[in-house]
């Protein structure tokens, strides 16, 4: 028999952290009979019965009856057992039922590292618990640590610690310890021991959640965001679209005298973005998506194929510096395409007239009028380089996840 106030202080904590007591009595068993098996050195199988209501706790070895013995802590031959019980024949199991000397000293050590194991996945589930829903939303966070490839940030008043990885750092950002600043949780991964939270400053998510914070037509759904494509650090396009024709999409994005867009690029650390409308038809919407660059014509060669035109003196402004312009257009629209110069497009005999409509341009144009800021977060690098005759190519990512 063992002293009740055992197990009664056992159930106030079990009730007190909230941990479940079925979870935490079967933890106790296999701890204790593991714990009973390392200081004895024993090989035999030995299994433990917890009786909260009885307030007892029974060790038990089970041997089995064989004809022919191989390992002694867990066989017994047929003629030893028929020895203790004539009834026993082979394949039967014996129990026997014993408290080791020292049992307290064992429960006692045994039983708080189990209450200290037992608190610890309490917390990180109750943590993990609280987390499930903040996946794919925007959180403060403060550096608490870096190493040579993660910084490791606490998030929320609990203070919960959250990893970036590399590949979800900026490559223009440098952290030190005490860092405020706004990240985007991309995966909470409850796996025992390896639990994380991911979060993430490269991700387009980011980017998405920034805006919404900064622009309340986002949220009522007046403004939609149809599509993100990032190159952390640098620059981003994010395709808008306005459900409310009485609404201007770039203009809310953008704010009064930039001050939206300026809050977002300030907090991304000087990127460049460039707003841009959204087009149901794919070849206006790759026009778009080459801003600040003029397109002449835009014709397409494949299922999702497709040239632009632009005049020769755009094309590095096209194509963007390293191609980052019709790299980031692809990804954006999920084309690939070819940007050419006019003087390339006529030795090739290619369409080079105005195919942009005439009221779509004025409304952007009276857009960068009213908001003066948009085209400065938008402004491209002057340099670029050429592929071939006055022509680059750019193809669209496999896939453009906001929250990788």
């Amino acid at each position: 028999m063992v002293n009740k106030e055992f197990f009664a202080a056992l159930a106030d904590l079990v009730k007190e952290k909230g941990i479940s007591q079925e979870s935490f009595i079967e933890t106790l068993r296999n701890a204790l009979a593991s714990a009973y098996k390392k200081q004895y050195d024993n090989g035999a199988d030995i299994s433990v019965e917890l009786d909260p209501e009885a307030g007892t706790i029974e060790f038990r070895a089970t041997r089995r009856v064989v004809a022919e013995v191989t390992d002694r802590d867990k066989e017994i031959s047929v003629e030893e057992a028929q020895e203790l019980n004539p009834a026993y024949r082979e394949g039967d199991e014996i129990i026997k039922t014993f408290v080791p000397k020292d049992f307290g000293r064992i429960a006692a050590q045994t039983a708080k590292q189990v209450i200290l194991q037992k608190l610890h996945e309490a917390e990180r589930d109750s943590t993990f618990s609280a987390f499930s829903d903040k996946e794919g939303e925007l959180m403060e966070a403060v550096v608490r640590k870096t190493d040579e490839r993660n910084v490791y940030v606490e998030l929320g008043e609990k203070k919960i610690e959250g990893v970036m990885l590399p590949q979800d750092q900026s490559p223009t950002e440098r952290y030190a310890v005490g860092d405020r600043l706004k990240v985007f949780v991309k995966r909470v991964k409850n796996s025992g021991k390896n639990s994380q939270i991911l979060v993430s400053r490269a991700a387009p998510g980011l980017v998405r959640k920034l805006f919404e914070e900064q622009v309340p037509e986002l949220a009522q759904g007046i403004v939609e965001i149809k599509g993100i494509s990032r190159e952390p650090g640098h620059r981003t396009k994010i395709a808008i679209h306005s459900t409310d024709a009485r609404v201007d999409a770039v203009g809310a994005c953008v704010g009064n005298r930039g001050s939206r867009v300026n809050a977002v690029v300030e907090e991304l650390g000087g990127e460049k973005i460039d707003i841009i409308f959204w087009s149901e038809n794919p070849l206006e919407f790759i026009a778009k998506a080459l801003s600040p660059a003029t397109v002449i014509s835009v014709t397409q060669i494949s299922e999702k194929g497709a040239v632009a035109v632009v005049p020769d003196d755009k094309l590095s402004l096209a194509i963007g510096r390293d191609g980052q312009n019709a790299r980031l257009a692809a990804r954006l629209t999920g084309w690939k395409i070819d940007v050419k110069s006019v003087s390339a497009a006529e030795k090739m005999n290619l369409h080079t007239e105005e195919e942009m409509p005439a009221e779509e341009e004025i409304d952007e144009q009276a857009a960068e009028e009213e908001a003066p800021a948009a085209e400065e977060a938008g402004e491209s690098e002057s340099a670029g380089t050429e592929n071939g005759a006055g022509e680059a190519a750019a193809e669209p990512a496999e896939e453009n996840k906001e929250g990788e």
